[in-house]
C-alpha cells in the first residue's frame, strides 16, 4: 500500500525540481528591452579628474530596480573598472570585485576612489540576480585620467 504513495511523492518531487530548473533557466540571461541603452552622464570620455570620482549612470528604455527585485524590463548598474566585458561570463552573475562594482541598491551615481593614472570605465546592466541581460546592455567604454 505504501508503494503508490512513494511513487506519488517521487513524481511530485520530480515535478517540483523540474519547475525549479525551468525557473533558474528562465532567469539566466533575462531578455533586454530592444531599445535599452546604458551610458555615462558623467564623467565625460577623456576627462581629467581627481579622486574620488563622481560617476553618474544613465539608462534609457529600461527601469532601475534593486538587486533581489524581479521586475520585467528593469535592472541595476555594474561599473567595470579597467575590466573588459569580453573577459566576463555574461551568462552568470557578475562577480563583485574591485574591478566589477555592484550598485545593487539601484544607485544611479556613486563616488569612487581611483588611483592616479588612466582608467577605462564601462557600465553593464544586470537583473535582480546580477546576470547581464541578453543581449547585454553595456555602455561604450570611456577613458578617464585621475591626477
Amino acid at each position: 500500500m505504501r508503494f503508490p504513495m512513494v511513487c506519488s511523492l517521487g513524481a511530485a518531487l520530480l515535478l517540483a525540481l523540474d519547475g525549479a530548473a525551468a525557473t533558474a533557466a528562465d532567469t539566466a540571461n533575462p531578455t533586454a528591452q530592444p531599445e535599452a541603452e546604458v551610458y555615462f552622464i558623467e564623467p565625460a570620455d577623456g576627462a581629467v579628474l581627481t579622486s574620488p570620482v563622481t560617476v553618474k549612470f544613465g539608462l534609457r528604455g529600461m527601469g532601475v530596480a534593486p538587486a533581489g527585485v524581479e521586475r520585467a524590463g528593469t535592472g541595476h548598474h555594474h561599473l567595470l573598472i579597467d575590466q573588459d566585458v569580453g573577459e566576463l561570463d555574461l551568462g552568470l552573475p557578475l562577480p563583485a570585485t574591485e574591478r566589477v562594482r555592484h550598485f545593487g541598491a539601484g544607485q544611479t551615481e556613486a563616488e569612487i576612489e581611483l588611483a592616479p593614472g588612466e582608467h577605462r570605465l564601462t557600465l553593464v546592466v544586470g537583473d535582480h540576480l546580477h546576470i547581464p541581460h541578453d543581449p547585454p546592455v553595456t555602455s561604450q567604454t570611456i577613458t578617464i585620467t585621475v591626477e
